[in-house]
């Protein structure tokens, strides 16, 4: 099956914002296809089809004077499409047309309120009965003067030409950022923009999706043969299901018992797959290579290169096994990339790097498919409904392709994470019998590296302290703790340090993300 030639498209041109795919997510949360292209690729015109029915220009780090650095193609503008500028967009268009951009003598970061000096089709029901919105900005420069045919809408204490409009050429301009949750009404901007402006119509779905997916991996692999590294989390899962129905047996998944999993993990991985499934599964288990190879090993970052090397180390192994093997499939994300590297080239800041992505072998032999790269943890899990899997596997919290590792601050020993191992289960166990788990994005329990003293029955311990995190979140960007009851983390705690050999103290993980992030390495 074949996406219609009618389905509506908005195109939105990434100049290096680290929030260029909410841009995406909020625009196929309203059931119109989304699809992100660097600003170097833009310069290709053949790009802008009749399909595309609105274009969105994203923020970035840069000025708009550095162009040495960034490319605009111009011509864009001449193609009568409507045209959103965020941020450092809008900076463009204004420059673009004629307009002037100078920096602020007052920089704008955070919560700022915009107030509504004129109409705008874009601006409906955006503003309250005070005609003043809350906004979230990010920058140092503004603009300073208007290009011809241009108006002002709207305006902050700081910032004159908050939100700007030539009507006549259904060019759209606005200094903050409406994808972020942080602008109250963000999601009504841009549902103005989309629907009432560019007139497109809501034929997107998590079949379509679906469709497209296993299209593209269709194209990508040809007659080719994939074999899939297989965790049973909810990424790989999906991938390993999506990849089945798009080449059936041509796929083989390997399962790589790494040590570092949950209990009982490898058990349920092969029930699932090998019997239910029916997908080819060659299992693995390799707990001993990487035991040895994290010895001594401390640093996280080295921990993360360690395990992805020996990980596809291991794929490389199995593959040679298996004649003319030339794709390796993984459950990369899109916040796995935007957290380690650019996706579309540009310049943004590193955060960390994941075992999917920076801890590649800069050699290997295999090519990789990543049909998830460009969603998020939700859309994810539409996907895998939509492919059958089940309600269990599809909403399960995520789980770090590092696995315990990173969970475990400082050294790694066999002893800790078989306490970790029981650590985590109890605590896993009391959400799901207390109906928590499926109200929590992501729950887990971690061992750090410090021990306390306790008082056992007369006798004195000295055992490690078990750190509980539990957060809330839309899509795995932003986080906040889940606010339990006390009584529920008591009987956590009581079952966790009379069960478990090993700990002596309990504590919770109150972090926001940011300034944290998720897991703890």
């Amino acid at each position: 099956m074949i996406l219609s030639n009618n389905l509506n498209k908005i195109l939105i041109i990434d100049f290096g914002s680290q929030f260029t795919q909410l841009i995406a997510r909020r625009i196929r949360e309203l059931g119109i296809f989304s699809e992100i292209i660097s600003h170097k690729k833009a310069k290709n015109i053949k790009l802008f089809n009749k399909e595309i029915k609105g274009i969105i220009l994203s923020g970035g780090p840069l000025n708009v004077y550095d162009s040495n650095k960034f490319k605009f193609n111009k011509k864009i503008l001449n193609l009568n499409i409507p045209i959103l500028g965020i941020c450092f967009g809008h900076q463009i268009i204004c420059k673009v047309l004629g307009g002037k951009v100078k920096k602020s003598k007052y920089r704008e970061f955070g919560s700022a309120i915009v107030k509504k000096k004129n109409k705008s089709k874009l601006v409906i029901n955006f503003f309250n009965k005070m005609q003043t919105s809350k906004v979230w900005m990010s920058h140092a420069d503004q603009v300073s003067k208007l290009p011809k045919d241009f108006s002002a809408i709207a305006s902050t204490k700081n910032s004159k030409y908050t939100i700007i409009e030539n009507h006549k050429k259904n060019f759209y301009g606005v200094q903050f950022h409406p994808e972020v949750t942080h602008t109250n009404k963000g999601k009504i901007l841009l549902k103005n923009f989309v629907i009432k402006i560019c007139n497109a119509k809501r034929n997107w779905s998590s079949k379509h999706q679906k469709i497209k997916l296993i299209n593209d991996v269709r194209k990508q692999v040809g007659k080719e043969k994939v074999i899939c590294g297989l965790s049973g989390g909810v990424d790989s899962s999906v991938v390993a299901q999506l990849l089945s129905k798009a080449i059936g047996k041509k796929l083989t998944c390997i399962f790589v018992n790494t040590g570092l999993l949950r209990k009982n993990e490898e058990k349920q991985v092969i029930k699932t797959f090998k019997k239910e499934l029916k997908i080819n599964l060659i299992y693995v288990n390799a707990e001993n290579e990487f035991i040895k190879k994290l010895k001594n090993v401390s640093e996280p970052e080295k921990k993360r290169k360690i395990i992805g090397n020996l990980f596809i180390k291991i794929f490389e192994r199995y593959a040679n096994k298996i004649k003319k093997v030339k794709f390796l499939a993984q459950g990369t994300l899109y916040p796995d990339l935007i957290e380690s590297k650019s996706v579309t080239g540009s310049q943004t800041s590193k955060i960390k790097s994941h075992h999917n992505v920076g801890g590649l072998p800069k050699k290997m032999k295999l090519k990789l498919v990543e049909p998830l790269k460009f969603l998020f943890k939700d859309e994810v899990r539409k996907l895998g409904l939509e492919l059958n899997l089940s309600q269990d596997l599809v909403f399960r919290h995520p789980f770090p392709g590092p696995g315990l590792a990173i969970r475990m601050p400082g050294l790694i020993t066999s002893q800790k994470i078989k306490i970790l191992k029981e650590a985590d289960f109890y605590f896993i166990n009391e959400l799901k019998k207390n109906n928590l788990y499926n109200k929590i994005w992501q729950a887990y329990a971690a061992l750090l590296p410090v021990k306390t003293v306790g008082v056992m029955g007369d006798n004195r311990t000295y055992e490690h302290i078990c750190l509980l995190r539990a957060i809330t979140s839309e899509d795995g960007m932003t986080a906040d703790f889940f606010n339990f009851r006390k009584d529920f983390m008591q009987t956590v705690s009581n079952k966790i340090i009379n069960n478990i050999k090993g700990i002596n103290r309990v504590v919770y993980d109150v972090t926001s993300k940011p300034p944290s992030t998720i897991e703890l390495e």
